[in-house]
């Protein structure tokens, strides 16, 4: 039974360093309503646990509809120097961030405000698609 118990224990560490293995490295900033219109949907209403994606990860359209899973991991200045709260949100990519936005993912105003203080601004995160 000891030796059933470690090796599911084993399997679970395995499955938590390769989620943390795939994570991507990046940095969040966010927006304000209005929400819309998107530029994936138009004037249809997604909610508000949503973001715009980055060149680094908008491809030409393909990741309107994708779902995040994003954790802040530390700020990106001295201004607030500990933002990151102890959660993660999923937000879904709703529209795009133009050349000359400041992070990979423009969340918005709520999503942000769930994982870090938004005095903040920007923040270093870790996020996946889910």
């Amino acid at each position: 039974m000891g030796v059933i118990i470690r090796d599911l224990i084993m399997v679970a560490m395995a499955i938590c360093l390769i989620s943390v293995a795939n994570a991507a490295q990046g940095t969040a900033t966010f927006y304000t309503p209005p929400y819309v219109p998107s530029s994936c949907y138009g004037y249809q209403n997604n909610g508000v646990m949503i973001a715009a994606a980055s060149d680094a990860i908008w491809g030409n359209r393909a990741a309107c509809g994708r779902m995040y899973r994003v954790r802040c991991t530390g700020p990106t200045n001295q201004g607030v120097p500990q933002p990151c709260k102890s959660t993660s949100v999923v937000v879904k990519i709703v529209d795009y961030c133009p050349p000359g936005c400041r992070g990979t993912i423009d969340l918005s105003q709520e999503a942000f405000s769930a994982i870090a203080n938004p005095d903040a601004g920007k923040i270093k995160i870790e996020y996946t698609q889910v």
